[in-house]
C-alpha cells in the first residue's frame, strides 16, 4: 500500500487579484524510498478559494500516472480551507445531483474547478485533515510561503528529492529530533550518540571522531542525538528514507 501525505495552500492578492498555490507531496517511489516534492503555480486574476482548490487538484493529479496501474494507494490531504474540505466531502454529491445548481438556486461558484475536482477524486481513498492556518505547522506554513511567492510573482526554490535530505523532514513526519533551539543558534546540547547512514546502512557511534571517520569523503547522512529517544527518532527518520 502506497501512502501519500499532501499539504496544500492557496493565496490571492486582492481576492480577486494575482494568486498562487502551493503543495507538498510526501510519498514512496516505486522502490519504496521516501521522496518529497514541492510544487506551485500562478494565475494573474483569481480568488483565494480558487487557489485553494487548484492546490489540491494539482497535487492529486501529480500521482495520476505515477504508480503502476492498480497499485493500492491512500492519500491524506492536509489543508486549512474548510471550503475545499466541505465541498469535497459534503457538497459535491448534491451539486452533481442537482446539475451543479447550489442551494441558492444559482450555478455553483467555481464550477469549472469543482468539476475537475470531481474527476480527480474518482477512485481515490482520501483522508482529509483540516489544519488551523498560520499556526506554525511546518507543511502548512511552507505551502503558504510557496503560494504567496507565486502570487507575488517572486522566485522561490522548490525542493524535489529524498525525504531525509529535506530541511523540514522531521516536522512533516511529526518526528521530534534534537532539543528545541532558537533558529539563529545551533544545538549545543551534549551528544548522546552520532547516527549516520552510508549506502543505506545505518550506524551509531559514541563519538564524533568515530562518526567522522565513517562518513568522511562519502555521500552520507549524519546527525547528533541528545538522548536515547532522540537517537531512535533519527534512526526512524533515516529508515523511511533509505
Amino acid at each position: 500500500m502506497k501512502q501519500i501525505t499532501i499539504y496544500t495552500d492557496g493565496s490571492s492578492r486582492g481576492n480577486p487579484g494575482p494568486g498562487g498555490y502551493g503543495f507538498i507531496c510526501i510519498y514512496p517511489n516505486d522502490t519504496d524510498k521516501m521522496r518529497i516534492d514541492e510544487r506551485g503555480g500562478r494565475e494573474e486574476m483569481t480568488t483565494n478559494n480558487r487557489m485553494e482548490l487548484k492546490a489540491v487538484i494539482e497535487a492529486l493529479k501529480f500521482f495520476d500516472d505515477y504508480y503502476a496501474k492498480n497499485t493500492p494507494t491512500t492519500y491524506e490531504v492536509r489543508l486549512d480551507s474548510a471550503y475545499v474540505l466541505n465541498g469535497s466531502t459534503k457538497w459535491l454529491h448534491g451539486w452533481k445531483a442537482k446539475n451543479w445548481i447550489s442551494s441558492t438556486k444559482e450555478e455553483v461558484k467555481n464550477i469549472d474547478l469543482w468539476q475537475e475536482m470531481d474527476s480527480v477524486l474518482k477512485g481515490k481513498e482520501i483522508k482529509w485533515t483540516l489544519l488551523k492556518g498560520h499556526s506554525e505547522i511546518f507543511g502548512n506554513e511552507r505551502c503558504d510561503e510557496i503560494a504567496t511567492a507565486y502570487a507575488d510573482n517572486k522566485k522561490i526554490d522548490l525542493y524535489s528529492g529524498f525525504l531525509a535530505e529535506y530541511k523540514g523532514a522531521e516536522e512533516v513526519l511529526n518526528i521530534k529530533v534534537g532539543a528545541p533551539t532558537k533558529k539563529s543558534s545551533k544545538n549545543k546540547s551534549p551528544a548522546y550518540s552520532y547516527v549516520s547512514m552510508v549506502d543505506g546502512k545505518i550506524s551509531i557511534d559514541q563519538t564524533w571522531d568515530e562518526c567522522k571517520k565513517r562518513v568522511h569523503g562519502k555521500k552520507a547522512l549524519f546527525k547528533k542525538s541528545i538522548s536515547k529517544e532522540d537517537e531512535g527518532n533519527i534512526v526512524k527518520l533515516y529508515k523511511v528514507s533509505s
